[in-house]
């Protein structure tokens, strides 16, 4: 790990303790903590990265990072992608276009023992992986951290073992491997009530459950709306040619600016076609047929897409190390 963590750092584990979206009342006020939490992490941290999923909020976090270090001369960290074998294809599609266009270092973190089995036996998503098949840490954290007794697993994302050994332990191994002291992640205080309690400099020090590290949280006071309004009125006016300056929200894919197609926006088509959370094609089904920016975002759950198995455990989850 990087020596001497943390004592090296001079961050307030205590900034945005009791506070919430409402707090930040305008975008402009969003962004400016956005931009200051930013600056902090990249002056702070010997080792940073950025989580990202290709979803709307850890692609705007990434948009202020790549900001914030281009206005104040920083580096630029890598990105860490989970590759947790059940993304929609138009994901895997949408990172590498956008890593490749804005020349990003991106760390593919998949937990390797797990997908060799399931490639070797070729199996299928809901299909059981037997215990005794895994390697020493998969069996430790399946039987030690998660006291999880049965047999077998299923191989789903949205379900307990599977979502902590397909993407927490995953995470963790490049974390201990690429020396990582400060992630920088998208989670926003209003997403889900096991993440509202959360800091902007949050400690995860316990080297019993993960890697010692920092998570970082530029957008916690985001909520949903003000993402979207980021990217229509600034993120996307500000880095694609041709759209207009003072932003546009689109109805439709044809309701682009002419000469402006989707693939030329940093957006997943994924939200275009009605999803309005990014998670696994097996268990996450669009919200509507309308683009997710234009749903009712006040009155319907963002998640309600997603396999609510993981939901329900999120909090036990994020004790062990997940996001």
């Amino acid at each position: 790990m990087t020596e001497d963590f943390p004592d090296y750092l001079d961050v307030d584990y205590t900034d945005g303790e009791g506070e919430s979206p409402e707090d930040y009342s305008t975008l402009d006020a969003k962004i400016e903590k956005a931009i200051e939490v930013t600056r902090r992490g990249l002056e702070q941290y010997e080792n940073p990265a950025v989580m990202w999923t290709g979803g709307k909020d850890s692609t705007l976090t990434l948009y202020f990072i790549k900001e914030v270090a281009r206005q104040f001369d920083l580096e630029v960290p890598p990105a860490v992608f989970i590759d947790h074998y059940q993304h929609f294809d138009e994901i895997h599609d949408f990172v590498e276009k956008w890593a490749d266009e804005w020349d990003l270092e991106v760390i593919y973190a998949r937990n390797e023992d797990v997908g060799e089995y399931v490639e070797e036996h070729g199996l299928e998503p809901g299909d059981d992986v037997p215990i005794e098949e895994l390697n020493e840490q998969n069996r430790h954290h399946v039987r030690d951290l998660l006291e999880y007794e049965e047999d077998t697993f299923p191989f789903l994302l949205d379900t307990y073992v599977g979502n902590h050994l397909l993407k927490t332990v995953a995470l963790n191994n490049a974390l201990e491997e690429y020396d990582i002291d400060g992630v920088i992640s998208g989670v926003r205080w209003d997403e889900q009530e096991a993440r509202a309690d959360e800091t902007f400099f949050s400690p995860r020090h316990d080297p019993d459950i993960y890697p010692p590290h920092d998570r970082i949280q530029p957008i916690l006071q985001f909520d949903e709306a003000a993402v979207w309004d980021a990217f229509w009125y600034v993120v996307v006016p500000e880095t694609v040619e041709g759209y207009p300056e003072e932003g546009h929200v689109p109805q439709s894919y044809d309701d682009l600016p002419e000469s402006i197609s989707q693939e030329d926006i940093p957006i997943s088509p994924k939200y275009f076609e009605g999803f309005r959370s990014l998670g696994s094609e097996i268990s996450t089904e669009r919200s509507e047929e309308e683009p997710a920016w234009l749903q009712d975002l006040d009155n319907t759950t963002e998640r309600a897409g997603r396999a609510q198995d993981k939901e329900d455990l999120m909090e036990r989850l994020r004790d062990l190390g997940y996001m």
